[in-house]
């Protein structure tokens, strides 16, 4: 760092107190005498004093926005002025003022006198004033404007808010011994907290943060500070004081060096916004302006660049990686060396080697190694393996790690360059520049320095190539010269050089820089130029390291324009080392070319694997598979090479020439250039004409000439070929024409005909191909995937062998439709009854998995009809069929009532009485046996079940179900209710109503039965099965009765429509009971003639265990009346059912499909509602 004093002012026998910069840097503003002064910051002429103070200006400070200052005063008042240097306003104090400070956001002024300190804005009226303990000596306002630190006489730290109240308090340990001079808050935007600069009398500087506590340790100074100011962006401070200069620190307090020696104390300084010019006022009334300016430090070895920052850190950058990283210190940081793995760092009294960790080329982390604790005073220092370098003058000196000088070398005449070009470790070689022209080699365990070679100028830079056969030289004219360094010949030179640098991975090349560009040369060729600022320090493949002011970059140099240069002279292996160093795509394209149009196939071949062109490798693969096989005509190669660079005539003229006519032929129709062909060909015979159209057919198909191309494959008898481009763009008038000229026996074209016909959904032009061809099995399948099923259905009358072909699908999509009894139908047959049964049965699956329960219960007495069919037609499965009968028929009618329960627990309206879900919950419980149906819930059953019974009065049975649920797993919607129920119930009489029992009398031997059976839906007494109401699910009054032995089916029905005949022959009666049968036999002849036989036939032994069937003659069955009886037809192999009414008055309606029962008002106006039966859905219009 170095201080150039830029102008110098002479206040006569007047202190100069304060000074403030304007805002934009171009006015000074100063505190001397009775008067404040404006200065010209650039030259340090007076621009104009400013009357207006009676006694001492102490202060001055310049608002952020550059429209207004203000001035303090011994004479207890502050002035306003604008930036037009004039007065605008004035007010005063108790005291006289000390110091001001303008808030940086808000343009608020704070004014601070030996008793108080007042709060100023434009938009206030009067002066906001606060009391203080002592003697205010400074102030300052933190960045964001929010809080003013006041400095005090008695070493005390006040930092205050916007409306001058104390947040903080930091008393210092030395008191009023050590009064506060200064402050000053660091203007940084990257600190993370406001750091606060505080300089005491007691001789220390220190720093806090805004929450008063401290960072870091005090730091002694050996004078008493009368100012501490930040430069603009908080980097370093600028202190003044009793030892009469100023001083530069680094933000942490860190000296760094002395700015300008004075004859009086420096009572304050000031930093010029945003620039290194620094502005001292002494006691003397001296102004002096100084311009800061820092050298760089730095040191460079191929990729890694170490310099400076901040004075004290040294930054270790990677130029490839671009990875940084910081190593702090606590000194100011004076020279750096970097080789390999080593980094020397000089500071005031001693030098640190660092070395790195790992010996990854990547890794950035160093540690220290050794420590040099001397001071020395040196132009340049170098290191290397095991040594540092010093050179001071003409002097080199080598030093061991361990401080021991082993050698030392006196040259002619200053050094003026040094570099370490490599070599083992601790026998490194350095090259050395003179002044007086001279250059040397020295190597570290050789006493003696070896003469390369000796100018007449000086040397201002060096560098030898990779080999170490050429030497590069920039002198003080700013030319650059190269010599071989065996014969010291003098191979070329060049003007405007500044700096230079040989290209680490290529021999031939280097770069140098001067004038604002870069010149890159190679060989002995032309220099390449492109603009760049700054100087060429390194060279390392296609990266050009350049430093420019500050900052070292790596720019990317492509090696275009050397490569190129090479290419010229057809030197095509120094254009691919060249090209190797880093080159655009293009540059690669051109090298692979000229190498393969020069026939160097090598350097083509690895030019372009790089750019991945894989139709040239190709290429080059098969010329080089021909030369193994002995072929070495080089024009047949490079007509091959212009064929595929586009250079179709020169090729053509080439094939000619080397005799291959057929392959330049080939090459014409393969580019559809079918004019060049014929040409090419001249007259020769119609069978190469032929091929001739078959391959512009070809292309003109390709070409999106299609009607064309189908022309041409016509003429050329290409079929298939036509036919396939007709077809692909539905041309079927065109098509059919085609078809219909075609030969019947020709069927590969007609069955494509065929086929696109069907995919252009012309269904009447593909079976008139079919018939024409004669393929009824094609004609049948096209019939069916068009869903033509009347001309499929009259082509199976004629031809029943294609039976299955027609109605498999038919019912497949029959069932896909909906339409299951149709589907069913067409299954029979097609003879496939198990197919339509697997149908339903995922039909019934899917309906019970998504509790369609009204829909499973509808598929499974479908389920149960299929079963039948296939029982009634196959004898083996009979029995199979007839046990999967009786199982869907029981699953069909619990799902059907199981719907209504659903409804209720999960819907908010029931359409049922509560009469009906009460009877239809006790039939579903009583039918449930222990292996419970997919998707029926008890918990839902019973919870309907206890709901209803509260209602109808059944409080015994509803307190059943309520116990029942609690052993059941309940969902959590239910809980509450169920809990709630379960409580309320339990408040009603412990008994079920009698109406609700007597309804539950059997109608065979008027038992009454209780309302939930676990023996299942029959008579506790007499075991008669109950006969329910397929809607309402009340009791019928029905009996199901049995044909004696021998009475069959028709003569039966022939009987019950007899009328009854009154006969009186009492001794006609006869009994022939079976001692083994449980059936009752009684006499034909009636005991008397009122009593109903049928009646009597009911009556039945008390308290068998065995359920006792009702068993008829052909006397009781010419007793009953035809209204009273209703039978169940069953189809074979079933046998018919017989019920007998035992209250004929109550009208019964029975389903002719289904069979089920119902009170005849229930029935129509179900039926009336959906059109059909409520069961299996018969509609009602249908014949049965």
């Amino acid at each position: 760092m170095r201080a150039l004093l830029v102008w110098k002012e002479t206040i006569r026998e007047q202190c100069v107190y304060d000074i403030a910069f304007k805002p934009d840097g171009s006015q000074l503003i100063i505190a001397a005498g009775l008067r404040v002064l404006v200065y010209d910051a650039a030259d340090g002429t007076i621009i104009q004093p400013l009357k207006g103070h009676k006694d001492i200006v102490y202060c001055v400070a310049y608002a952020k926005d550059g429209k207004r200052f203000a001035s303090g005063s011994a004479d207890k008042s502050i002035i306003i002025w604008t930036s037009k240097l004039e007065g605008i306003l004035k007010y005063t104090h108790n005291d006289s003022i000390q110091c001001v400070a303008y808030n940086p956001v808000t343009h608020q002024l704070a004014s601070c006198s030996s008793g108080d300190f007042g709060l100023w804005s434009p938009e206030q009226k009067s002066v906001n004033k606060h009391k203080v303990s002592s003697k205010i000596t400074c102030c300052g306002w933190t960045n964001d404007g929010q809080y003013l630190a006041l400095g005090m006489m008695n070493g005390v730290v006040s930092i205050r808010n916007k409306n001058g109240e104390e947040k903080v308090k930091i008393e210092r340990p030395g008191g009023s011994s050590s009064p506060i001079r200064s402050i000053n808050w660091n203007p940084s935007k990257d600190e993370h907290n406001d750091i606060l600069a505080v300089a005491d009398w007691g001789q220390k500087l220190s720093f806090y943060q805004l929450s008063g506590k401290q960072i870091g340790k005090d730091r002694t100074l050996t004078y008493d500070p009368c100012c501490v100011s930040y430069f603009s962006k908080g980097e370093y401070i600028v202190m003044g004081g009793s030892d009469k200069h100023a001083s530069l620190y680094t933000k942490d307090g860190v000296r760094l060096g002395t700015i300008g020696e004075q004859n009086a104390w420096v009572w304050t300084c000031r930093v010029k916004p945003d620039s290194p010019f620094v502005v001292l006022g002494c006691q003397d009334g001296t102004i002096a302006c100084y311009h800061l300016i820092f050298n760089t430090v730095h040191g460079l070895y191929k990729d890694r660049y170490a310099y400076r920052d901040s004075m004290t850190d040294v930054i270790v950058q990677h130029l490839i990686t671009e990875q940084k990283v910081r190593i702090k210190g606590r000194e100011l940081v004076k020279k750096i060396a970097i080789y390999r793995n080593r980094l020397a760092i000089q500071l005031p009294e001693k030098i640190h080697i660092y070395e790195l960790y790992s010996d990854d080329s990547s890794d950035m982390h160093y540690r220290i190694k050794e420590k040099i604790c001397w001071k020395f005073d040196c132009n340049l220092l170098v290191v290397c393996s095991q040594h540092i370098i010093l050179c001071q003058e003409k002097r080199l000196q080598c030093l061991s790690f361990t401080s021991v000088r082993e050698k030392e070398w006196v040259m002619e005449s200053l050094i003026r360059y040094i570099k370490v070009i490599g070599g083992p470790p601790g026998r490194e070689g350095l090259l050395v520049g003179l002044k007086n022209g001279a250059i040397l080699k020295i190597f570290l365990d050789n006493p003696f320095p070896i003469t390369l070679l000796k100018r007449s100028t000086s040397v201002r830079c060096l560098d030898m190539s990779a080999s170490r056969n050429k030497l590069a030289v920039v002198d003080e004219h700013n030319t650059l010269l190269v010599y071989d360094i065996n014969s010291e010949v003098l191979l070329f030179q060049e003007p405007n050089a500044n700096s230079v640098a040989w290209n680490t991975q290529c021999e031939d090349m280097l770069c140098f820089s001067g004038n604002g560009y870069l010149n890159i040369k190679a060989s002995d060729f032309p220099v390449h130029q492109q603009k760049m600022q700054g100087f060429v320090v390194g060279y390392n493949g296609s990266k050009i390291f350049c430093l420019h002011v500050y900052s070292m970059s790596a720019v990317d140099v492509p090696q275009s324009a050397p490569m190129h240069q090479y290419l010229e002279k057809k030197v095509f292996r120094e254009a691919y080392q060249i090209a190797c160093l880093g080159v655009t795509d293009s540059d690669w394209r051109d090298l692979a070319t000229e190498a393969l149009e020069g026939l160097d196939f090598d350097t083509a071949k690895k030019a372009f694997i790089r750019i991945r062109d894989l139709r040239y490798l190709e290429l080059i693969n098969s010329i080089e598979e021909r030369k193994k096989r002995g072929e070495s005509d080089n024009e047949l190669f490079l007509a091959d090479v212009y064929a595929y660079q586009g250079k179709f005539h020169e090729a053509a003229k080439l094939y000619k020439r080397t005799g291959h006519e057929s392959r330049a032929l080939s090459m014409y129709t393969d580019l559809r250039m079918f004019e060049y062909a014929k040409e090419f060909l001249g007259a020769t015979d119609p069978k190469s004409s032929r091929i001739l159209m078959t391959k512009q057919a070809d292309w003109a198909k390709s070409s999106k000439e299609p009607r064309a191309a189908a022309d041409m494959y016509l003429s050329a008898g290409e079929h298939l070929k036509a036919i396939d481009i007709i077809g692909e763009h539905g041309w079927a008038d065109m098509l059919i024409d085609i078809a219909r000229k075609l030969d019947k026996a020709e069927r590969e074209p007609l069955g494509k005909c065929a086929l696109y016909f069907k995919k252009l959904k012309h269904h009447g032009y593909a079976s008139e191909i079919y018939s024409k061809m004669g393929d009824l099995q094609a004609l049948v399948q096209l019939h069916v995937e068009t869903r033509h099923w009347e001309e499929a259905f009259s082509l199976v009358e004629k031809r029943p062998q294609f039976t299955d072909d027609v109605f498999v699908p038919y019912a497949q999509w029959l069932a896909e439709n909906d339409r299951f009894e149709e589907a069913q139908k067409a299954f029979h047959r097609a003879g496939r009854q198990n197919e339509a049964v697997k149908v339903l049965e995922q039909l019934t699956h899917n309906a019970v998995v998504e509790n369609r329960f009204n829909d499973a219960g509808y598929y499974y007495w479908m389920l149960s009809m299929q079963c039948l069919d296939i029982a009634r037609e196959s004898e083996e499965q009979r029995d199979e069929m007839l046990k999967k009968f009786e199982h869907f028929q029981h699953l069909a009618e619990l799902y059907h009532v199981y719907r209504s329960i659903q409804r209720y627990t999960d819907e908010p309206f029931s359409s049922h009485m509560p009469e009906t879900l009460f009877n239809i919950c006790r039939f579903l419980l009583n039918n449930l046996t222990k292996d419970k149906p997919r998707g029926i819930s008890k918990v839902n059953t019973l919870y309907a079940l206890a709901k209803q019974s509260e209602k109808l009065g059944a409080y015994k049975l509803a307190r059943y179900s309520y116990e029942k649920l609690q052993e059941l797993y309940i969902p959590s919607r239910l809980q509450d209710p169920i809990e709630l129920g379960s409580f309320k119930i339990r408040s009603k009489p412990f008994h079920d109503s009698e109406d609700l029992i007597e309804a539950m009398m059997c109608y065979r031997c008027s038992t009454n039965n209780p309302l939930l059976n676990n023996q299942g839906s029959m008579c506790i007494n007499c075991r008669q099965p109950f006969i329910y109401s397929a809607s309402s699910y009340e009791v019928l009054p029905l009996v199901q009765f049995y044909l004696d032995e021998g009475i069959g089916d028709e003569e039966a029905v022939s009987l019950i429509d007899l009328e009854v005949p009154h006969t009186d022959e009492r001794d006609a009666h006869w009994q022939d009971m079976d001692k083994e049968m449980q059936a009752l036999r009684l006499d034909d002849g009636l005991d008397d003639a009122e009593e109903d036989p049928f009646t009597a036939k009911m009556s039945f032994e008390q308290g068998g265990s065995n359920f006792v069937p009702v068993k008829v003659s052909r006397l009781v069955l010419r007793s009953m009346s035809r209204r009273d009886v209703l039978i169940k037809r069953w189809p074979r192999p079933l046998k018919w059912e017989y019920f007998r009414s035992l209250l004929p008055d109550v009208s019964i309606t029975m389903c002719p499909t289904c069979f089920k029962m119902f009170h005849s008002e229930d029935y129509e106006l179900l039926v009336l509602q959906h059109n059909c039966c409520p069961y299996c859905r018969r509609p009602i219009d249908e014949p049965n």
